[in-house]
């Protein structure tokens, strides 16, 4: 028989994910990590316990600039249409560490118009308040704008040490039949980064 208070977890975990469909993306702030159970204080629906799988992986975020995007450099971005010729303008870039070159490759739409991009930095066009960025993937190409004020941040492979008191997650968390709520991934923000996404 579970414990009292594992039962209420499970049972507030699953009144606060009511609202969220199978699968919603989950933004907050780390209380604390007990065992496989990460508990977060979410940024809309209250503190939820999330299940790690065994197997789960994490991703550490730390701050980066525009200087760091040069060529030959794997990213991603999101963006929405709207550039002075045409391009695509970025709402944030992801620098992914060599060793992530490839993660989510290509070109797909996003909610409310917008679009992410995973591709290699062909070429980088420096202009007074912002660059452009000519991305190459398999199968095609994108011009996004990257105004001075976006966020820009690199991504590296880490593990579970990094989820500490304090810290900023955002990761993809699914309610299962019986009401417990896991993730296979999470990407945590180091050192007071708040990932942007």
């Amino acid at each position: 028989m579970k414990p009292a208070h594992l039962i209420a977890a499970t049972l507030m975990a699953a009144m606060s994910f009511s609202a969220f469909a199978q699968e919603a993306r989950i933004h907050g702030q780390i209380e604390k990590l007990d065992h496989s159970v990460l508990t977060v204080k979410t940024n809309h629906d209250g503190t939820l316990p999330i299940r790690l799988d065994h197997d789960a992986t994490v991703t550490a975020m730390t701050a980066a600039s525009l200087a760091d995007i040069t060529q030959g450099r794997f990213v991603g971005t999101a963006a929405h249409p709207g550039g002075p010729n045409g391009e695509l303008v970025a709402v944030e870039v992801h620098i992914f560490a060599d060793s992530m070159r490839g993660t989510g490759e290509g070109h797909r739409p996003m909610a409310q118009g917008n679009t992410m991009t995973n591709a290699t930095v062909e070429s980088v066009v420096a202009g007074v308040q912002d660059r452009v960025l000519t991305l190459r993937y398999k199968g095609g190409e994108q011009k996004v704008q990257v105004p001075a004020n976006v966020p820009v941040v690199m991504l590296t492979p880490s593990n579970r040490s990094a989820l500490k008191k304090g810290e900023h997650v955002s990761f993809f968390a699914t309610r299962q039949a019986n009401g417990v709520i896991t993730a296979s991934h999470v990407t945590v923000g180091v050192n007071g980064v708040i990932p942007p996404l």
